[in-house]
C-alpha cells in the first residue's frame, strides 16, 4: 500500500513537470530569439556579394558578439569602397556639433567620409561606383536626435544617383508611443527635417519607410529602400544598447530622460555635459532653489561644456525610476519658475529651444504660465494627424 503510494505521488510530480516544462516550452516557441538586422547575415549578405558598397554606421554598428559590422563584411569578402561616418564620427568620440574630419580607418584602411559639418548629404562623387549603401546605426527615437537626419539625406543623395539604401534595423529605446509637439514646416533643420512629434515610436528601418512612402525627400524623389527587419522584436519592450550612441548619451538612464531634458540645450541651464552624469541632471547657477550642485568641467564628452566652471543648482534624475513612456515637461518648467537672472532671460536668444520643440508655442505656452495638462491638450490634434500616417509603416507588434 505505502510503495502504490510512492508511486502515485511520482507519477504526479512527473506530470506537473511535464505541465510546466510544456507551458514554459510553448511559451518559449511563442517568443523567437530576438535579433538586430545586423545579426540576420543571411538576409543581407545575398544582397551585398559581387557589390561595391558604402557603409554608413558608427561605434554602435555592433553584432551580437560585439563584431563590428564593417569587419564582419571585410571578412565575409564583401567590398566596401567608403565609411560614411554621421555626427560624432566613425568612432563616436566627438562633441555634439563637433566638425568631424575625413580620414581612413586604421583597422581595415577603408576611407572614412563625414556626413557632419558641411557635407551631411553624400555627393555624387563620393557615391560614384558604390552600388548599395548600407546604414547600421543605434538610434535614440527622438526627432532632435540627429542620425534620422542622416539617413533622410542619404536617402536623397541615393534616389538622385541610382544608390540602394538598405537598413539594418535596431530597437527604438523610445519606441510604442508619440509625444510633443510636431514640427511646423518653418522650424525644419537638421535636428528636425520633417513634421513628426518629439517622440515618433518607429525604428529606424521604419522611419526611412515613412520618409520614403510619405515622399519627405526633396522633389519627391524615392530611395530604392530595403529595410532588414529585426527578429522577435516587441515595440513595448526595451532593449539593452551595446555601446553608447553618443558622448554625452552614455547609459540607459540618460537616454531614458533625453526627449524631456535637451529642451534645457534651448535655455540658461546645463543638463550635465562636463560632469559625469549628462543628460541625468539639469542646473545652473540662477535657479538656486534646486537642492542637487554640480560645477560642469571639460572631459572627454565635453571639451568646453556649456556653463563651464560654475556652480550650478539643480536636480539629480540619475537614481529616476520611471520608463518614461512620455515626454515630462515637469523639470523645464520647474527650473524656468524658479530662474532668477536678472541680465538673461532663461531661453536662448538664438531660439534655440524653437528649433528643438520644432514649434515657437511651447515656449510661449510655458512663458504665459500654462499648465503641463494645457500645453499636452495642445498637442493632441497634431499627433492624432501623425499617427495615421505612422500606422501605415509599423513593421513590429506592440
Amino acid at each position: 500500500m505505502n510503495l502504490d503510494f510512492k508511486i502515485k505521488n511520482l507519477l504526479l510530480i512527473c506530470l506537473i513537470f511535464l505541465g510546466v516544462f510544456n507551458q514554459y516550452y510553448s511559451q518559449t516557441q511563442d517568443q523567437p530569439v530576438f535579433k538586430t538586422g545586423a545579426d540576420r547575415p543571411e538576409l543581407y549578405l545575398p544582397l551585398l556579394k559581387g557589390k561595391t558598397i558604402g557603409v554608413v554606421t558608427n561605434q554602435t554598428g555592433l553584432m551580437s558578439d560585439k563584431t563590428h559590422l564593417v569587419d564582419f563584411l571585410v571578412k565575409n569578402n564583401i567590398k566596401i569602397k567608403a565609411i560614411f561616418a554621421p555626427e560624432h564620427g566613425f568612432r563616436g568620440d566627438a562633441d555634439a556639433g563637433e566638425k568631424v574630419k575625413n580620414g581612413v580607418d586604421t583597422k581595415t584602411g577603408i576611407p572614412i567620409v563625414s556626413l557632419y559639418g558641411n557635407n551631411k548629404k553624400p555627393k555624387p562623387d563620393q557615391l560614384k561606383g558604390i552600388d548599395i549603401v548600407v546604414f547600421d546605426i543605434q538610434d535614440v527615437g527622438v526627432r532632435f536626435y540627429t542620425y534620422i537626419s542622416t539617413l533622410t539625406y542619404l536617402m536623397e543623395a541615393g534616389a538622385e544617383n541610382n544608390v540602394e539604401v538598405l537598413v539594418l534595423d535596431r530597437p527604438n529605446p523610445h519606441d510604442g508611443y508619440t509625444d510633443g509637439p510636431v514640427l511646423k514646416k518653418k522650424w525644419a533643420s537638421f535636428v528636425g527635417m520633417h513634421e513628426v512629434p518629439v517622440v515618433y515610436g518607429l525604428t529606424i528601418g521604419e522611419y526611412g519607410k515613412m520618409v520614403n512612402g510619405e515622399k519627405w525627400l526633396s522633389k519627391g524623389v524615392q530611395a530604392k529602400y530595403t529595410v532588414i527587419p529585426m527578429q522577435g522584436y516587441q515595440k513595448m519592450k526595451r532593449y539593452p544598447i551595446l555601446d553608447k550612441p553618443s558622448p554625452n548619451l552614455p547609459n540607459d538612464k540618460s537616454i531614458n530622460l533625453y526627449p524631456s531634458l535637451c529642451f534645457f540645450e534651448g535655455t540658461q541651464v546645463s543638463v550635465g555635459r562636463g560632469t559625469g552624469l549628462p543628460f541625468q541632471l539639469y542646473g545652473s547657477p540662477w535657479t538656486k532653489d534646486l537642492p542637487y550642485q554640480f560645477t560642469p568641467k571639460p572631459n572627454s564628452g565635453a571639451k568646453d561644456p556649456f556653463l563651464n566652471g560654475k556652480l550650478c543648482y539643480g536636480e539629480n534624475l540619475s537614481n529616476y525610476q520611471k520608463d518614461l513612456r512620455e515626454l515630462n515637461l515637469e523639470w523645464v518648467i520647474k527650473a524656468y519658475k524658479d530662474y532668477k537672472n536678472p541680465d538673461q532671460g532663461f531661453f536662448l536668444k538664438n531660439l534655440w529651444f524653437d528649433t528643438l520643440a520644432g514649434t515657437d508655442e511651447l515656449r510661449k505656452q510655458i512663458i504665459a504660465g500654462k499648465s503641463i495638462s494645457e500645453i499636452k491638450d495642445s498637442w493632441k490634434k497634431d499627433l492624432e494627424k501623425f499617427e495615421k500616417i505612422r500606422a501605415q509603416y509599423v513593421m513590429y507588434k506592440n
